[in-house]
């Protein structure tokens, strides 16, 4: 099983969302983050000063599949997040040891698919 963190802009969260679940991955993990990356946040203008905005809000999407889905996963991610402007984002994937389903205590593969 894999672990996939993607860190994405806001606006592209419905994208991301409906382009896993065409591929029928329907379940994700969404939590609001702050970060910066290359583009180091910009500057903004309050009240005729100016000042700068280090942490950009972001995105983060978490969703486990099976190895068997990692590619078809990637693809979606990366195809709906993308602007081609700075500050996409990144996509991270990591192995994921088990996974236990609560309700009926299946675990591995079957506790996520």
């Amino acid at each position: 099983m894999k672990k996939i963190e993607a860190i994405i802009k806001p606006f592209k969260l419905e994208e991301v969302k409906d382009a896993l679940a065409r591929e029928g991955i329907p379940g994700v993990t969404v939590t609001e983050v702050k970060g910066f990356g290359r583009q180091k946040g910009h500057k903004e203008m309050y009240r005729g000063a100016e000042y700068v905005v280090e942490f950009l809000p972001k995105v983060k999407v978490e969703v486990i599949i099976t190895d068997d889905k990692l590619a078809v996963a990637l693809n979606a991610i990366t195809k709906a997040a993308a602007t081609g402007r700075i500050g996409d984002g990144k996509v991270f994937v990591l192995n994921v040891e088990d996974a236990v389903r609560i309700r009926t205590g299946e675990t591995g593969d079957s506790a996520v698919a």
